[in-house]
């Protein structure tokens, strides 16, 4: 079985297997250089070298070129200093070619030798002349590469609708697809501007929190069931899964009321079993076994 490191090249990214070579003691939390098919890379390890089946490896692995020295990480930080200013200039000069396309972030390599332009746009766009005059303003090769919306969310980070950071730039290595019966099932209302995130897209937090709802709904009756609650027999009118409460309309005045799910009942489920009534003991103490009959005065004349 072959034996596999796996790496991170960036914060919240996929998990790459590479081939340690002679690096068999590495640790989660290190940082090393390792050869991608865009050239030399820095990355950090994820999951210590371990063996794995020869199945969960597509293609051939590239190696792990050495440790992260200090003199890389000084590199990385200082061309990491620089995409601010990099990013400005580069948009300055998509503009002067009219170009319909919105530069989203860049992203220069640990040293410096390549430089990641992501860009985003609704329609197939010629940039070679951008390309040939941003490696000439920069020095370093170009390779320009067009994102989603919800990559571009992912590259520009922010604060989601709960107040913390987003997932996708936090957590989430990949997206996965989001549909609008996840929307229906947690009982959320149909408006875009609820539903959906920063990037415009469907929240993705559908996804993460609809296994607790589909657990939560097994435990609750379906909507328009019959329920009998302490006022009177009713419909189910709607289900609060979180709270684990219905909102019931009685059949007697059409009101509706919200009810914990522990205090119905169906029509038809059997209720508590009723206790058995004591019996009298057949032989009470003090008490002869034999029936006595009680005479009856006799009639005379």
């Amino acid at each position: 079985m072959p034996i596999v490191v796996g790496i991170r090249l960036r914060t919240a990214s996929k998990i790459y297997h590479f081939d340690p070579g002679s690096f068999f003691d590495l640790t989660r939390g290190e940082y090393v250089i390792v050869e991608t098919a865009r050239g030399q890379a820095m990355g950090q390890v994820a999951c210590p070298p371990r063996e794995v089946s020869s199945q969960d490896i597509r293609g051939q692995l590239k190696p792990v070129i050495r440790r992260t020295t200090a003199w890389d990480a000084v590199q990385a930080d200082q061309f990491q200093r620089r995409e601010a200013e990099t990013l400005t200039e580069t948009r300055t000069i998509a503009e002067r070619h009219r170009l319909t396309m919105k530069v989203v972030a860049v992203e220069y390599s640990f040293d410096g030798s390549r430089l990641t332009v992501y860009f985003s746009s609704e329609s197939r766009i010629d940039f070679r002349s951008l390309v040939r005059e941003l490696s000439k303003e920069f020095g370093v090769s170009v390779e320009m590469r067009q994102i989603g919306v919800r990559d571009e969310a992912k590259l520009l980070d922010g604060c989601g609708r709960c107040g913390y950071q987003l997932c996708c730039a936090g957590w989430m290595q990949e997206f996965q697809p989001v549909s609008i019966r996840l929307a229906k099932q947690q009982g959320l209302p149909l408006n875009p501007s609820e539903i959906s995130g920063v990037c415009g897209r469907l929240l993705c937090c559908l996804c993460h929190e609809d296994k607790a709802y589909a657990e939560a709904l097994k435990r609750l009756p379906a909507k328009r069931s019959k329920v009998v609650t302490e006022h009177g027999e009713g419909t189910v009118r709607r289900v609060h899964p979180l709270k684990e409460t219905v909102t019931v309309r009685l059949v007697n005045t059409m009101a509706d009321i919200e009810v914990p799910v522990a205090d119905l009942v169906t029509p038809g489920s059997q209720g508590p079993k009723p206790q058995p009534k004591p019996q009298p003991e057949e032989n009470p103490p003090g008490r002869s076994t034999r029936s006595r009959r009680r005479r009856r005065p006799s009639r005379r004349g």
